[in-house]
């Protein structure tokens, strides 16, 4: 990595030029809001954390711990969720007037005149971020600087694409997560640039049969959070947003998922429906 991450404003000047260069040209969006009924939104949260001791605050990425009332618990994620046609698009349009969040953003005019459709479309779904992350978290919408967009992600277990969108958090410091976060998470970005923190998730996921449930391996690659003395496991869509992010802002890969630790988990029915055992 060649970039400081103490200079704040040269890493956010970095995030949005690399990904107005590298994601914006590319990423397709639903042509018009029918199609937004299979398709969610995510806030890729990011934000100073300062630490005790009179530390210096350092850039982090936040996320939320799913709660056990909700699919997927335990799980860490962004805040994000499903869009709602007849509400974000207007929702947007107020995003986009004169010091809200789109109107700061360098690329908005140009993009809005050269692809309006497209810039439509990314200002729902960024509207759609911000309206879940409050829900969520109670994330002030005002005080998040957009970034730019993030490649799209398929979900394996679900059918549905998730549409990623960067901000950045400037003085909100404490959330207040509603019944479907048990925590908020930070993760400070030196520490996704850490090799030694990836291992290799190994993943057995029940699977009905005929009178016994058979059980199948899988392997994906993960982070591993370590914070007094709590373990934390990024992986699945949210681990891939996350290494795609590090692999476009700071040209990072982390070492091949065969080379790396292992770290083992069962993952039984409950898991896709609300309540992990």
């Amino acid at each position: 990595m060649t970039l400081s991450l103490g200079n704040k404003k040269r890493m956010l000047r970095r995030i949005e030029t690399t990904t107005a260069k590298n994601v914006l040209p590319r990423q397709a969006y639903p042509e018009d809001r029918h199609e937004l009924s299979g398709a969610s939104a995510v806030l890729f949260l990011l934000g100073d954390k300062r630490g005790g001791n009179g530390k210096t605050p350092e850039p982090c990425l936040i996320l939320n711990k799913r709660s056990h009332r909700v699919r997927q618990p335990g799980d860490l994620c962004c805040p994000g969720g499903g869009v709602m046609p007849a509400l974000d698009p207007l929702l947007g349009k107020a995003l986009s007037l004169p010091g809200f969040p789109l109107a700061k953003w360098p690329q908005w005019k140009g993009h809005l005149a050269e692809r309006p459709a497209h810039a439509r479309m990314l200002r729902t779904l960024f509207s759609t971020a911000l309206r879940e992350s409050f829900e969520e978290m109670r994330l002030i919408p005002l005080d998040v600087t957009f970034l730019g967009p993030l490649p799209s992600q398929d979900l394996v277990l679900f059918k549905r694409t998730i549409f990623p969108m960067i901000g950045w958090v400037g003085h909100q410091k404490h959330f207040y997560p509603n019944w479907e976060v048990a925590k908020v998470v930070n993760i400070p970005i030196k520490k996704l640039l850490d090799p030694a923190n990836y291992v290799r998730y190994q993943y057995a996921f029940s699977v009905p049969g005929s009178g016994r449930t058979a059980w199948q391996t899988y392997d994906a690659p993960c982070f591993l959070h370590r914070h007094h003395q709590e373990k934390e496991v990024l992986w699945g869509a949210t681990c891939r947003i996350t290494l795609t992010f590090l692999k476009i802002v700071f040209d990072f890969e982390p070492p091949a998922v065969p080379t790396l630790p292992v770290e083992r988990a069962r993952l039984d029915a409950s898991y896709a429906n609300g309540a992990r055992s």
